[in-house]
């Protein structure tokens, strides 16, 4: 049985490849989550007017990757400190409550670490997902980028 992680971490293309290298994920899909815009499309989110955020959708294995490397992994994309457009936040949409209580006490593991800067991941419960274009699914793949 597979579960669900959703992250918005940064532009998804490079999120999405990097999820998709890990053992245990079965798919990964960029779309676009937590707006007020029903099926947004990319110069929608774009526009910042939608309140979407740029995430990747993760399909994953529980019995091999656990949610503690996902949220890891996660960290690893993208600077949490950072105050970036809204389409780009720092945001791990939880999909049960186990991610909930994972992902908080992820982030005040992570605030601990930094001294000086503020964490501004948010946790916030996972909205409706919708599916990027299909252009943007696997992009770098696509493309020829590593």
């Amino acid at each position: 049985m597979t579960k669900l992680a959703t992250f918005g971490a940064g532009c998804f293309w490079g999120v999405e490849a990097s999820f998709r290298k890990l053992d245990g994920v079965r798919d990964v899909a960029s779309g676009y989550a937590g707006g007020h815009t029903e099926n947004p499309s990319y110069p929608d989110v774009c526009s910042g007017m939608t309140g979407h955020t740029e995430v990747v959708q993760v399909e994953y294995d529980p019995g091999t990757v656990s949610y503690e490397q996902l949220v890891d992994h996660f960290w690893s994309l993208h600077d949490p400190t950072g105050k970036e457009k809204p389409q780009y936040r720092s945001v791990i949409f939880t999909h049960d409550d186990e991610q909930r209580a994972i992902a908080e006490r992820a982030v005040q593991d992570r605030q601990s670490q930094e001294s000086k800067r503020t964490v501004h991941t948010a946790v916030e419960p996972a909205p409706v997902f919708y599916r990027a274009e299909e252009y943007h699914q696997q992009y770098f793949a696509k493309h020829g980028v590593a």
